[in-house]
């Protein structure tokens, strides 16, 4: 898959890592008996140290804050009972990213020779400006990021459904059951980056394999102000259907600058552009009429889902103030697959870089016990991510401001979704 803007993306981050000093060395050996390894870079032999790279201000530490507090409640609850393999416990290395990609460059560096790993980098953009570094260091990253091209980056180690998949279940959902046809005047508003690529990747995908066209494309950069152009864009072309790649602080206006226009087409957002605000805020009735989210999992509280009791028990014991939030829960996923790869290192008896990453490649299926899809990891190049989707429905009266409307659910062109590696 070509992606127009990842040239620009890496110049910068070239720049920030020669002023950075490039890649650093893996010290120490990591290579003791198996089940018990020696210490090594981020791990004195009883404490292992990961690395979060996390917008923890700006607009959107808004998912930033309570993914990273997802991340440190799995992590606290495994520590309670002994730690990775019962005997080492886990402390997390934090440092704001700001959602700003040289930043999360310089907090890269800033970090990378005290932790074996860094088990959150958010961020579509932050996550392919770090990755030549990552690969030059051997070092082992967990996205939080649903981008399809993480799937074959054997530094990456992604969690659910990737974005491109979201959407293309999203199309299936709307020419399906949402009330469209192939005839219908489809659109979509997307980010003007990587991330709203992916988006709009899924979406042509989905042009393709069901026979619509995508009438009307509106970009827009994150921060706009005001966006009364592009919303009257979209009306001017008759659009019935749009679909959004957007974060929080950006879906907030444009879904406002809608429904002031009395714009109201069916909406379907991919799963960054919702937080649990919205359900109180002024835009509340337009989305409760027009928005539906494509997102992961299931709504907060469903105990139908073996997960997500266990999860919210957590949740109450080691961070009582949390509230129930969708990034929570994926920050915890991520732990979790985090936490699969530590106890095959100590198994192997390596907790080293390389170690790190052949544990990596030797892991199995990993499940989250419903809260994403299973995940069939092993070498990059043969993983297998969820193809599957939950669509909601904004509910003021759920826990999270979302009901679920289809839990679960791969669409057939999902299935046929290729792969490919990013062509840095």
């Amino acid at each position: 898959m070509k992606r127009t803007r990842i040239a620009a993306a890496l110049a910068a981050a070239t720049l920030v890592l020669a002023a950075c000093g490039g890649a650093g060395d893996d010290e120490g050996g990591g290579g003791g008996q198996a089940g018990n390894p020696g210490a090594t870079t981020g791990f004195d032999g009883t404490t292992i140290k990961l690395g979060v790279l996390s917008p923890l201000s700006g607009p959107v530490a808004v998912i930033g804050q309570p993914l990273t507090s997802g991340n440190k409640v799995w992590f606290d609850a495994l520590n309670a009972r002994g730690g990775i393999a019962g005997k080492y416990k886990v402390e997390l290395v934090q440092e704001d990213t700001q959602y700003r990609p040289e930043v999360a460059v310089q907090q890269y560096n800033k970090v990378k020779g005290d932790v074996v790993a860094f088990t959150q980098l958010l961020g579509t953009p932050s996550t392919l400006a770090v990755l030549p570094q990552l690969r030059a260091d051997k070092m082992l990253a967990a996205p939080a990021s649903l981008d399809a091209l993480w799937v074959r980056e054997e530094n990456l180690l992604p969690v659910g459904g990737p974005y491109q998949v979201q959407s293309i279940n999203a199309m299936d959902h709307y020419l399906t059951e949402g009330g469209g046809t192939k005839d219908s005047r489809i659109c979509t508003m997307v980010q003007d980056d990587v991330y709203g690529e992916a988006g709009q990747a899924g979406i042509d995908f989905a042009a393709k394999s069901y026979g619509f066209t995508v009438a009307n494309t509106q970009r827009f950069k994150s921060g706009t102000e005001n966006y009364a152009g592009q919303i009257g864009a979209l009306a001017g072309a008759g659009c019935q259907m749009v679909f959004l790649t957007a974060t929080p602080t950006d879906a907030a206006k444009i879904w406002g600058t809608a429904a002031q226009a009395r714009f109201a087409p069916k909406w379907y957002g991919q799963s960054p552009s919702y937080t649990s605000a919205f359900a109180k805020s002024a835009i509340a009735p337009y989305l409760q009429q027009y928005v539906t989210i494509v997102a992961e999992g299931t709504e907060w509280g469903d105990n139908s889902v073996p997960g997500m009791a266990d999860m919210v028990n957590r949740k109450n014991q080691f961070a009582p103030q949390q509230e129930p939030d969708y990034y929570f829960a994926f920050g915890y996923n991520q732990a979790r697959a985090m936490t699969a790869v530590l106890e095959k290192a100590v198994e192997l008896g390596d907790l080293s870089r390389d170690g790190i990453l052949k544990a990596s490649s030797e892991l199995g299926t990993v499940s989250f016990d419903g809260l994403t899809g299973d995940y069939k990891y092993g070498p990059a190049d043969t993983r297998n991510p969820p193809r599957s989707s939950t669509l909601f429905k904004v509910d003021p009266s759920k826990p999270f401001g979302l009901a679920t409307l289809k839990y679960n659910f791969s669409s057939q062109a999902a299935q046929q979704y290729q792969f490919t590696k990013a062509n840095l």
